[in-house]
């Protein structure tokens, strides 16, 4: 019979930090499970005639428009040293230190869209448009992260304010571009579960919606300028100045802005752009418009190219023609380098500065385009 071999000390010490590397892995490994899912497929330009034919296509990407009043670079910035120096050491100030106050606003099922123009904004840039009798969806993000994984990435600032499967019915799901706090998988598929609306996308965003389960006949993809009609609704992709991207690829899916138009009552959603001339085209081809869902946040100047500050919000509002203006993409998750609160009270200063109207609803609440909530502040002393 063999001896046993002793396990000294140094053996002892080996296995356990094998044991551990192992343990790691594979905690690693289950919190990446769903990444290569949550990337989404990207498009075949040389299968799909439509995107190898859009004007905004060329060289195997999708481009902005050119312009001159863009504030940075035409190519979309890459972080320079000094940024991800600010991103991971200038934190203070970034989130809120109490809770942010919601407001938990059920429909019953067989309640009817809003006659007129009502706009529900539930945290970040989702959003629930009602115009004349229908509704609309934008940019729906209802998990806990922005983020390809359940277990990393910027983390809610708040819950939502409703459950996704408590929303009433709507009659089309809006989605401007293809970043992760703009779209998202888990909320994706459940809404195919949820509701029957179709997805109208830009371009080459319907091959992620296919990976996920989405029927074809729930996907209605556009260019800029096209525009999709659903009784009698209508609603257009319009530009924005901005770029896509889900990994390590950008730009092979395409960005853009909405116009929702009723019979006679209209609202413009952003979605995320830098300023730039493509705002007084919109206005003059669609506008007026009753109320416009303006990007206010994460601005920084090392991507002015692509976000909007709060004072080019404003412009970009009147050169809309736009009525009530009502800011998104603040709030919910932490993803610029200023002070949380920040772009809302510069949005107020500049707004009374230029005579716009503006209402700053909680997350949650309803707001009547024709009758707003008063500014009553209360997202001052939270941060």
């Amino acid at each position: 019979m063999s001896e046993a071999i002793p396990r000294t000390p140094r053996r002892r010490g080996r296995l356990l930090t094998l044991t551990a590397l192992a343990a790691g892995a594979g905690a690693a490994a289950w919190a990446l499970r769903d990444l290569p899912a949550a990337f989404g497929r990207r498009p075949d330009a040389e299968r799909d005639a439509r995107i190898r034919n859009s004007p905004q296509f060329a060289d195997g990407v999708f481009h902005n428009a050119p312009s001159t009043l863009a504030r940075g670079a035409q190519e979309v910035p890459r972080p320079d040293r000094d940024t991800v120096r600010r991103m991971l050491t200038e934190r203070e100030g970034r989130t809120p230190v109490r809770p942010v106050p919601l407001v938990r606003q059920l429909d019953s099922p067989d309640r009817p869209a809003a006659a007129g123009v009502e706009l529900t904004w539930y945290g970040h840039a989702s959003a629930l448009v009602e115009v004349e009798g229908t509704r609309v969806l934008l940019d729906p993000i209802w998990s806990e992260r922005c983020s390809p994984s359940a277990h990393v990435g910027p983390k809610r600032l708040h819950p939502v304010p409703v459950e996704l499967e408590e929303l009433p019915t709507v009659d089309v799901v809006l989605i401007s571009h293809d970043h992760y706090d703009h779209l998202d998988m888990p909320t994706v598929k459940r809404l195919v579960r949820s509701q029957s609306a179709p997805f109208a996308v830009p371009l080459g965003i319907g091959g992620h919606l296919r990976r996920w389960g989405v029927p074809e006949h729930r996907i209605i993809e556009l260019d800029w300028d096209e525009t999709c009609t659903l009784g009698e609704l209508t609603v257009t992709l319009t530009s924005a100045h901005h770029f896509s991207g889900r990994a390590l690829t950008r730009n092979t899916t395409l960005w853009g802005s909405w116009v929702i138009a009723g019979p006679t009552r209209k609202v413009f959603y952003t979605g995320d752009s830098g300023y730039f001339e493509g705002y007084a085209k919109i206005g003059a081809e669609h506008g007026p418009f009753d109320a416009s869902l303006m990007q206010i946040g994460a601005y920084d100047a090392a991507w002015a190219d692509i976000h909007m500050t709060p004072e080019d919000a404003v412009l970009a509002h009147r050169e809309l023609d736009g009525g009530l203006l009502v800011p998104v993409h603040w709030c919910t998750f932490n993803l610029g380098l200023h002070p949380w609160a920040e772009p809302v009270e510069r949005l107020l200063a500049e707004a009374k500065a230029q005579g716009v109207r503006v209402a700053v609803p909680r997350p949650g609440e309803r707001v009547d385009v024709v009758d707003p909530p008063e500014l009553d502040g209360w997202w001052e002393g939270l941060a």
